[in-house]
């Protein structure tokens, strides 16, 4: 009987060290990758996931045209209809008030997006200003249709005694601060970067909403709600509900 060993076999001898080289060598990629990450540029980064923080969305009570849809998602529907449309940019004055739908200025993404909801924002302003002119420092007493409507300070008069004031501050990663900015909402900045806009339901990682404005060269949903050129004057909800 044959008690050699040959052709039978045998489980070799686990190798330590070689899995340990191995396991060292992956720890230093790990850490290589993980290091190379925090340096990666701009547009790869952008690539990477995010959490995006939850911000609640208020319920609107209000249906000025009654076709189901509540008028803050109305009035955020019709500001994105202009982005779709993307009027471009055009400062000027209309014999008959209003410009061509393929024009306008910030404006008009105001007029246009309340017209959504059932609201004629052009009719509420001139009878505003008719009743209450000096009131309106813009106007300087001279009533003007065709314009006024279209006019930063005027438009900002008319939402503080008509809408409801809000905060201008602006916390990225604050849930009960932003919770204030909701879609749909109206938001004015000063001179000498004049301009009006509408806060729009997409927003930042940090929970800082885009806005939906005309500011050249045609309408946009842009995240400029932080980084226009002006400062923050005004902060509304049209129309007003508790």
């Amino acid at each position: 009987m044959d008690h050699s060993s040959r052709g039978c076999r045998f489980p070799r001898k686990f190798n330590y060290r070689r899995t340990l080289i191995i396991g060292i060598g992956l720890c230093t990629l790990l850490l290589f990758f993980s290091g190379c990450s925090k340096k990666l540029s701009p547009e790869i980064k952008d690539l990477e996931p995010k959490l995006y923080l939850q911000v609640p969305t208020i319920d609107c009570p209000l249906d000025k045209d009654r076709d189901g849809i509540n008028d803050l998602k109305d009035i955020v529907a019709g500001g994105k209809e202009e982005v779709r449309k993307r009027p471009r940019y055009r400062d000027a004055y209309y014999a008959e008030g209003f410009p061509p739908e393929n024009e306008g200025v910030c404006t008009d993404v105001i007029w246009r997006a309340l017209r959504n909801a059932g609201y004629d924002l052009k009719a509420m302003v001139d009878e505003d200003i008719r009743q209450n002119i000096s009131l309106y420092p813009r106007v300087d007493g001279e009533r003007d249709p065709n314009i006024d409507f279209r006019r930063v300070q005027n438009l900002r008069i008319f939402f503080q005694r008509h809408g409801q004031e809000l905060t201008t501050e602006i916390i990225p990663n604050d849930v009960d601060n932003l919770s204030q900015w909701q879609p749909g909402d109206i938001v004015t900045f000063a001179l000498p970067h004049e301009h009006i806009a509408i806060i729009s339901d997409r927003r930042r990682p940090d929970g800082v909403p885009f806005i939906l404005h005309n500011g050249g060269p045609v309408a946009s949903e842009e995240d400029r709600l932080l980084s226009w050129k002006s400062p923050i004057t005004g902060h509304y909800r049209f129309p007003k509900f508790e």
